[in-house]
């Protein structure tokens, strides 16, 4: 259950109450595809960072280790060893980034070829809801199929008519499967994803159609951003959807974005966001400050003493220097990546903190103001 506590604006500071313990929000979900963040983190490593929540990939882990296999071995919260709530993205977007592997996209649901060893794989709305189901998550995304936003109108309005048909079907499912006997998680949430490109008037009406179910949903998502469009019209996306949705429900923003992305969702109503980018920055020797990026490979650092931010109290910062990240990235030693991310990381989820405190308090904007100012003084070094 989503509690809306105050709000900013259109900016919302809520909390979430799951089966798996209660989120603080607006918050950013850390990205472990196949059950583990890429950097080599592990669930320990994800508390001691600040994450309330986990982001995994339901087509990822049907494809390995096999969602049967989870399931058997007591759902991915076991699996894991996390005891925090966990996302499960549906599939939808392996559709989008999967093109070159996948059939046409039909009624009944998409057939892939596996990534790992080229099998035919099928999934559709029920299929998703069933591995979704044997994974046992917190969360549960419906179905859907993410069109480039700067796609033909015709083919985008008949993609968003087909994930509306496609939710009817995740709905109806998910009814099923929380009845079902030997379920791991009957109180699983469903959430259903917004479509649309930049088309305005296919935002808002889909919005509609999501809001015209909401007693069957606990979430609604914005997807199909950060895939080819510029940042404001991205912005103006949310800004024209965001208000045709339940505000007494949380919104999350698929797959964004960067600190700049992030502040501006939060204005305009955001609630989840996700995003590989901390971590695969971090596997490059990026790390984010509140004065811009840093390149640790830089000669530069080569002797230098300091943490990576002073003001820093990331496990990466308490312990280890520029110099000797530096020194580890140079000599491909996977500490160093895994330095990184943790960096990245806790620096994500502490600004999410400061983000809530800021709301809690009444001065958003100022915070907001402020960080972008410090991001742009100095920019990346």
């Amino acid at each position: 259950m989503y509690q809306l506590i105050k709000t900013e604006g259109m900016a919302k500071r809520g909390e979430l109450k799951t089966v798996h313990g209660t989120v603080q929000t607006p918050l950013f979900m850390n990205v472990g595809t196949a059950g583990a963040i890429k950097g080599a983190l592990s669930s320990v490593d994800l508390k001691e960072i600040g994450c309330q929540i986990e982001l995994s990939n339901t087509y990822h882990l049907h494809v390995r280790p096999g969602d049967d296999v989870v399931y058997q071995l007591g759902g991915l919260h076991r699996f894991m060893d996390w005891d925090r709530p966990i996302l499960t993205d549906s599939g939808g977007f392996q559709v989008f980034s999967l093109s070159s592997l996948r059939g046409k996209i039909k009624e009944e649901g998409v057939t892939f070829h596996s990534h790992v060893d080229g099998r035919i794989i099928f999934m559709g709305p029920e299929e998703s809801m069933q591995i979704q189901s044997h994974l046992g998550s917190t969360i549960a995304m419906a179905f859907d199929e993410c069109p480039p936003s700067k796609a033909e109108r015709p083919y985008i309005e008949a993609s968003v008519k087909r994930t509306t048909r496609w939710l009817d079907r995740c709905i109806k499912e998910m009814k099923r499967l929380r009845q079902e006997e030997g379920t791991l998680n009957k109180s699983q949430m469903l959430f259903g994803i917004n479509q649309g490109g930049v088309l305005d008037d296919v935002r808002i009406e889909h919005a509609k159609e999501l809001t015209e179910r909401q007693e069957e949903l606990d979430g609604f998502a914005v997807g199909g951003l950060a895939v080819g469009e510029s940042h404001q019209e991205m912005y103006h996306v949310l800004e024209e959807t965001i208000p045709y949705l339940v505000k007494n429900k949380p919104t999350y923003l698929m797959g964004v974005g960067t600190p700049e992305n992030i502040l501006e969702g939060v204005e305009r109503g955001v609630d989840f966001f996700d995003c590989v980018l901390p971590a695969r920055n971090g596997r490059h020797g990026h790390v984010y400050t509140n004065a811009g990026k840093l390149n640790l490979k830089n000669q530069k650092y080569k002797l230098d003493s300091r943490p990576i931010a002073e003001d820093c109290g990331c496990p990466t910062c308490r312990r280890f220097s520029r110099a000797y990240i530096r020194h580890l990235l140079v000599a491909d030693e996977m500490l160093g990546m895994r330095l990184c991310v943790i960096h990245n990381l806790y620096f994500y989820n502490h600004m999410m903190e400061e983000i809530r405190n800021a709301l809690d308090e009444g001065n958003y904007a100022a915070y907001k103001r402020m960080r972008l100012e410090g991001f742009k003084a100095k920019g990346e070094t």
